[in-house]
């Protein structure tokens, strides 16, 4: 598929070369020399990420607890939420702590 695309071409810029510019007598040979190469994905290397995984646990004592991810570098304190408790059936504060 990718050479008859190559050569329709080579021969849609020769007509064009020929009826545009060049005399009737005059004939005009263009050769199209294409180098094909193999495409490969090339994956440059990333840095770490900057979001930890942390478990919002419930103040409420019942020990239910969510888990998020937080970004050190913007939220260096500790992370604290107003969240709904399923067990208490309240809004409770939710703290971070270490997924262990």
């Amino acid at each position: 598929k990718g050479g008859n695309n190559i050569e329709q071409t080579a021969k849609t810029a020769t007509r064009r070369l020929v009826t545009d510019w060049a005399p009737q007598y005059c004939t005009l040979n263009i050769t199209l020399q294409v180098k094909m190469h193999a495409t490969a994905v090339i994956h440059m290397a990333r840095g770490k990420g900057k979001t930890i995984p942390i478990k919002l646990l419930s103040t409420a004592g019942t020990g239910f607890f969510y888990t998020t991810r937080r970004n050190i570098s913007k939220t260096p304190e500790k992370f604290k939420m107003m969240k709904f408790d399923p067990i208490v059936r309240r809004h409770v504060l939710f703290t971070e702590h270490k997924i262990k």
